[in-house]
């Protein structure tokens, strides 16, 4: 028997159930309480989960969770952003230099299952429906719902996790006992999923001539599959992101206000007027548009941020539930995953001092938490509306050619943040640089020919100093 404190993680999603594995892996005992039902009897419910896009932080967790195989089975590798404009013409933009940097997209519901049956393989007990009510902090007592009893059920924990999200119940419990300095900055824009399916699905009217030619020769998807879809429109846009059976993830971002919004299309004939203009391309991909966009929920966009993210050696939040973002970086989950290993690698050194453990977690991942926060923002105004302007691509042209000539030395931020575990703030800071640079050697040019390499080269080895390991 271990004589470590027992663990309670609050929230069995993607972030608590990998928690889960990696404490278990390393001897804790560890109990699990979700709120919603199981989702291997009841199904993942949709409607509101945006994909995910599995970078390197990401993959790192899964790696020493022993779940490397069996997630890249229902993953599929996304080379860059295909940009759809207006015309309907189309341009894939690389992420990286070839397809050693890629990023995976796979459905949250399949990762999340996967995740829960690692846990409890390894050792971890999970309770499903179980909705917190209250915390008694002085007791070290969980009051419980069970969704199948109707009951109130009481459960002692010395030690608390909260992973359940960016409407933490665990957050509202410290809080009401300590205040966190909680702030919410919403976005003014949401979000509405849709769904372009595979080619098998498609109802014999929708098919076009060319999905029907696509179809009968094997193929699955109806666009390009190795791909993130982006319909960029300057204040919105649409994305699309690929499903391993041949569907896309279609998530619809919108001012929640203004024309358009989702305030001013509402009708179905509303929102077919609104995609015959903007994303007439897409319109046949998705036969069931209306229903969905009928159907399905707007989502709510912002992030959070907190003074503070844990009540003394008691309950600790991580993931969304202390810093939850924007996803226009696709790294939320990465982000969270990275919370994991580097708590679970605190806890197996030192969870004999939990208040120093806990407050060492916080002073290593806020600042990260903070710098992946603004690039998030940043990133929604570079995927829907700067992705399609030459200057913007004359500097990305100018980036790869610098990446190039100075490699190890000048590297992408995007590539900082997405293929590497370089912390977020670091990435942040040398991005700022490295766009200032590319700034200032891309005035008033037009075309790539018209900048001096040789002067690019002089100011790259005079504002960058080497990356640290």
């Amino acid at each position: 028997m271990s004589s470590r404190a027992p663990i309670t993680i609050i929230g069995a999603g993607l972030v608590g159930a990998l928690l889960g594995t990696l404490l278990a892996q390393r001897g804790f005992a560890v109990e699990l309480f979700e709120r919603r039902a199981d989702p291997r009897k009841i199904g993942y419910l949709g409607g509101r989960s945006i994909n995910l896009a599995l970078a390197e932080r990401g993959m790192h967790g899964l790696r020493l969770a022993g779940l490397t195989a069996s997630v890249m089975d229902k993953a599929v590798m996304m080379r860059g952003r295909m940009v759809h404009a207006l015309d309907g013409h189309s341009e894939l933009l690389r992420y990286g230099r070839d397809d050693s940097e890629v990023i995976w997209s796979i459905n949250r519901g399949q990762l999340n299952t996967l995740l829960i049956e690692a846990a409890e393989a390894a050792g971890a007990k999970i309770h499903f429906g179980q909705r917190l009510e209250s915390v008694d902090f002085d007791r070290s007592t969980l009051r419980m719902f069970d969704e199948t009893s109707a009951e109130i059920r009481e459960h002692e924990a010395v030690v608390m996790l909260g992973t359940d999200g960016a409407g933490s119940a665990l957050r509202a419990a410290i809080n009401a006992v300590t205040p966190l300095g909680e702030r919410f900055e919403p976005l003014g824009h949401g979000y509405k999923e849709l769904e372009i399916p595979a080619l098998g699905d498609f109802p014999p009217s929708a098919l076009s001539p060319e999905l029907t030619d696509k179809r009968d020769a094997g193929e699955r998807f109806a666009i390009e599959r190795n791909a993130l879809h982006i319909w960029p429109r300057g204040h919105y846009m649409c994305i699309a992101l690929p499903n391993a059976e041949g569907s896309f993830t279609v998530t619809l971002f919108l001012p929640n206000s203004g024309d358009p919004s989702f305030a001013t299309i509402v009708s179905p004939a509303q929102v077919a007027d609104f995609f015959a203009r903007d994303f007439a391309d897409a319109v046949p991909l998705m036969p069931s548009l209306i229903e969905d966009f009928t159907q399905n929920p707007v989502g709510v966009l912002g992030t959070l941020h907190l003074d503070r993210w844990h009540l003394d050696g008691r309950a600790l939040l991580l993931g969304d539930a202390a810093h939850a973002i924007v996803p226009f970086h696709g790294q939320g989950m990465n982000c969270g995953f990275e919370d994991a290993v580097e708590l679970a690698d605190l806890l197996e050194t030192g969870s004999h001092d939990m208040a120093g453990v806990f407050a060492e977690f916080e002073s290593r991942r806020r600042p990260n938490a903070e710098a992946i926060a603004a690039m998030a923002l940043e990133n929604y105004i570079e995927m829907r509306d700067s992705v399609a302007a030459p200057d913007f691509l004359l500097r990305r042209s100018l980036e790869r050619i610098l990446a190039e000539r100075h490699s190890g030395l000048f590297v992408p931020r995007y590539a900082m943040v997405t293929f590497t575990r370089l912390p977020y703030a670091t990435a942040f800071a040398r991005g700022k640089i490295q766009s200032n640079l590319l700034a200032e050697l891309c005035a008033g040019k037009t075309k790539l020919d018209q900048i001096d390499l040789q002067l690019a080269d002089t100011r790259v080895q005079q504002v960058l100093s080497d990356i640290p390991a």
